[in-house]
């Protein structure tokens, strides 16, 4: 998938719990003064402890001026097309342009029955979404409306008010049909990290790409908004470690995956003060200096990109820099091998059977959410991976032109990392037999055996290949820094 060249934006999805109202003002204004660029807010009309979306985002849209609104994504069952297409422009002209509008088809059935809405079958929903989206657009284009469909109609509607501008219409999908929809009519697709981890979206962005083709549309038109979640801290996984950390990795996701919008779930306030002031700028200057690389018809090292220190404003020289945060990914990796080879020593050892191993390997801090492959090495290879491709990509080409002395040390690193990408694939299957059922026939000792045979290698290669980088480039790059 390419890198659509979209703007990029960050943003805040915080709990629109009652009791908590307080603390959400200040951590929205907080996103706002700490230069976030948009707030969205789930709605569940249904959920008892929950604000009302609208009422709220109107709120929200009061109590600051620059940041944009968004319901992410807005219950349609349970709110008129018509009726939403007004409230949003109404909070659109209020705000002055600042309203984004997320629907989703609907879900919790139940829930959406007992506050009096319908209960659709999966195609109803769809076919409905897609109603609602023309009919939306009909409204804000003002004039008579006359709109004739299964689930909605307009006979003869005065529409208006006109929103302040054009407003981008979102839709949550997952599953093709909603996929080629979103392709079809909208202006974005905003699924959640929890519901599709990065491996998932290729397939995905896959099905809106080629219905936004069919329908004669670029696919560029349409931005891509993901939901996400982590931790800081000094961990490793997708987005489980220090803000630098999470840069190339979301930095990864908008070059490989065309991702542009990257929205944080939390109610953390430090965490919008670090998304905010430490990743979501050192994304941007990654992304920029690998686009501007990529110009058509540039000559290699024609010019040279802005310096980016991921790591801070470190002076030249001060391990706290660039060579720091390398340090600082590679003791993720070593770390979490660590945390393996313990696990599979205690079942050695006695001390945990190997049914314990699999639940210790499941429970791992790599493993993200619902992603159920069995599956540590479902994060940890792609980190792995995703931090040698930005190596490949960004750092490496940036040494080459500044420092030609480095040449074959980075030959010899760009060669160690495939032979580490086959091993990381061993390690994949071994350790899915491992932790699921795959293995059934063969005893657990074996499985277990061969994971250690894997992991020993791993170990070896990958090891020596992090001992023998920073041996060589922690201070070049605290000289040079990353670009």
């Amino acid at each position: 998938m390419p890198d659509y060249g979209q703007e990029l934006e960050f943003g805040l999805f915080p709990t629109p719990e009652a009791t908590r109202l307080g603390e959400l003002l200040a951590l929205v204004q907080l996103a706002e003064v700490e230069g976030l660029d948009l707030v969205s807010v789930q709605d569940h009309p249904y959920q008892s402890k929950y604000l009302d979306t609208w009422t709220l985002l109107s709120v929200l849209g009061a109590r600051t001026s620059s940041i944009k609104l968004a319901p992410n994504v807005a219950s349609l069952p349970l709110r008129p097309p018509v009726m939403l297409a007004k409230a949003a422009a109404t909070l659109d002209l209020v705000t002055g342009g600042r309203v984004e509008l997320g629907l989703g088809a609907g879900a919790f059935w139940d829930a959406i029955a007992a506050a009096g809405g319908p209960r659709r079958t999966p195609k109803e929903a769809v076919d409905a979404l897609a109603e609602a989206v023309q009919l939306l657009k009909a409204f804000w284009a003002g004039g008579s409306v006359r709109y004739e469909g299964e689930h909605y109609r307009a006979v003869g509607l005065h529409a208006g008010p006109a929103p302040a501008h054009d407003i981008p219409v979102w839709i949550g999908a997952y599953k093709p049909r909603m996929l080629r929809l979103t392709g079809r009519l909208a202006d974005g697709w905003v699924p959640s990290m929890s519901y599709a981890d990065p491996s998932a979206m290729v397939a995905m962005s896959r099905h809106v790409d080629d219905a936004a083709v069919a329908a004669g549309r670029d696919p560029v038109e349409i931005k891509r908004i993901y939901n996400i979640s982590g931790r800081f801290g000094s961990g490793s996984g997708m987005l489980q470690g220090r803000p630098q950390a999470w840069a190339e990795q979301l930095a990864t996701l908008a070059l490989d995956l065309g991702i542009s919008s990257f929205v944080l779930g939390t109610d953390d306030p430090d965490d919008v003060r670090r998304f905010a002031a430490e990743v979501a700028p050192a994304v941007r200057d990654l992304v920029e200096a690998s686009r501007s690389r990529l110009e058509p018809g540039e000559e290699p090292g024609a010019t040279e990109p802005e310096r980016i220190v991921v790591g801070g404003d470190a002076p030249v020289g001060d391990l706290h820099g660039a060579g720091q945060h390398l340090v600082d990914i590679h003791d993720g990796l070593r770390a979490e091998l660590t945390q393996i080879r313990d696990v599979l020593a205690q079942v050695r050892q006695g001390h945990l059977t190997v049914g314990q191993a699999r639940s210790a390997v499941n429970t791992m801090t790599l493993r993200q959410n619902n992603w159920t492959l069995g599956a540590y090495c479902e994060a940890y290879c792609r980190f792995v991976t995703g931090h040698h491709t930005l190596e490949d990509r960004s750092v490496f080409p940036h040494l080459r032109r500044v420092e030609p002395g480095l040449v074959p040390v980075l030959d010899r690193l760009e060669e160690e990392h495939l032979l580490i990408h086959g091993v990381l694939e061993e390690f994949d299957r071994a350790l899915v037999r491992l932790v699921t059922d795959e293995g059934s026939g063969r005893s657990g000792e074996a499985a277990l055996a061969e994971v250690q045979r894997v992991v020993d290698r791993l170990s070896e290669t990958l090891l020596d290949h992090l001992d023998y980088e920073e041996k060589h480039l922690v201070e070049p790059l605290d000289r040079h820094g990353f670009a």
